[in-house]
């Protein structure tokens, strides 16, 4: 008798271990005002087919997509009592809906991302068009009369111009009581002719004391102690996603030992340089490197921001840097280089940079 085969689970793209997915969420951090507009335009006169989420990765795009996805399909009634007296889009937990959402899924929901490649154990580099084209067989199913069904393009930006074609199409020619959710991280760089097609409601980054909330509601226990708290919700930059991505290895040591070694890079502690280096390559440490890459961009930015506010003519040198370190970055990911000596060289250039600007 041939053995049967065990389930295998397909991981969710962007997960992180021990943290609940969008679609599990039950807090909104922050987004206020995103989300009464939300609910504004639901249950007002004209509701627009199709919105673009937009705004940094991390800061809760897909979390408010879910929310307002399970309202509708828990309210299909736009002008009902329910959600006339709504405040937010919060459904009970012990709903229909929020319990077969969170489970996995609702036959009225298509989440829309890029896919698990099987054979290569990676998920795929985009949104492919056979993706896309999945909104087809999903709007041309039969629905009850009051039923809605929701498309969440999670993130647009991953598309592919095929894709992006595909997904213009069906914008073109929208069913009767659908909703598209377009969630993207730089909605300028989508199609015009998208952008065109929905309204956009852009998405702030996250205050400090709503990623320290986010953590201390969602970290538990792991969550650092006051001043640690503070000092990671700065370095997230926004982006609750990358504040619990550094709670991870050793993320914190790296944030602290970069921004410290970077800001005194004119005169570079070589050793601790070195300790540093070690740390962000160790084998088997890749959330280490992800931290790096994080906390490294946040530095350039911050430091080409502070140059052109005070006027500097030399800010283009830290532009420079942004470039090439990203290039060695991107050179010891596709070719497994030493990532040790994308570190090493990086300070080095950075001592470089401050030399000549303090000069």
């Amino acid at each position: 008798m041939a053995r049967r085969s065990e389930p295998v689970e397909i991981p969710e793209v962007d997960a992180i271990a021990g943290y609940p997915l969008p679609h599990e969420q039950k807090l909104l951090i922050g987004h206020r005002d995103t989300e009464l507009a939300l609910l504004n335009a639901y249950r007002s006169q004209r509701l627009h087919h199709a919105w673009i989420l937009g705004g940094p990765k991390g800061i809760g795009k897909a979390t408010l997509a879910f929310r307002f996805a399970k309202f509708v399909i828990a309210n299909p009634d736009r002008f009902g009592s329910v959600a006339a007296a709504a405040q937010n889009l919060s459904v009970p937990e012990d709903h229909p809906v929020t319990r077969q959402v969170t489970a996995g899924g609702h036959p009225n929901i298509l989440h829309l991302r890029r896919p698990w490649d099987e054979k290569a154990k990676r998920f795929k580099a985009d949104l492919p068009v056979d993706e896309v084209r999945r909104t087809v067989s999903f709007f041309g199913t039969t629905a009850s009369a009051k039923a809605w069904r929701i498309c969440i393009v999670d993130a647009a930006d991953d598309m592919n111009a095929s894709s992006a074609n595909a997904l213009l199409k069906t914008l073109e020619e929208p069913p009767e009581r659908c909703l598209f959710l377009v969630l993207s991280h730089a909605p300028g760089r989508l199609l015009p002719t998208i952008r065109s097609r929905c309204r956009r409601l852009d998405m702030s980054p996250l205050i400090v004391t709503e990623i320290c909330e986010g953590l201390q509601a969602l970290a538990g226990n792991a969550a650092p102690a006051s001043d640690d708290l503070t000092d990671l919700a700065c370095i997230a930059d926004g982006s609750l996603r990358s504040a619990i991505s550094l709670l991870s290895g050793d993320g914190l040591e790296i944030a602290k030992g970069l921004r410290r070694l970077a800001d005194n890079s004119a005169q570079l502690d070589l050793a601790a340089v070195h300790t540093l280096a070690d740390l962000v390559s160790a084998r088997g440490q890749s959330d280490n490197w992800d931290n790096f890459r994080h906390v490294l961009g946040v530095w350039l930015h911050e430091r080409m921001r502070q140059d052109v506010q005070n006027g500097v003519r030399q800010a283009y040198r830290y532009v420079e840097l942004w470039e090439k370190t990203n290039r060695a970055i991107s050179d010891a990911e596709a070719l497994n280089l030493d990532r040790k000596q994308v570190v090493l060289e990086f300070f080095r250039a950075a001592r470089c940079v401050s030399n000549t600007v303090l000069g």
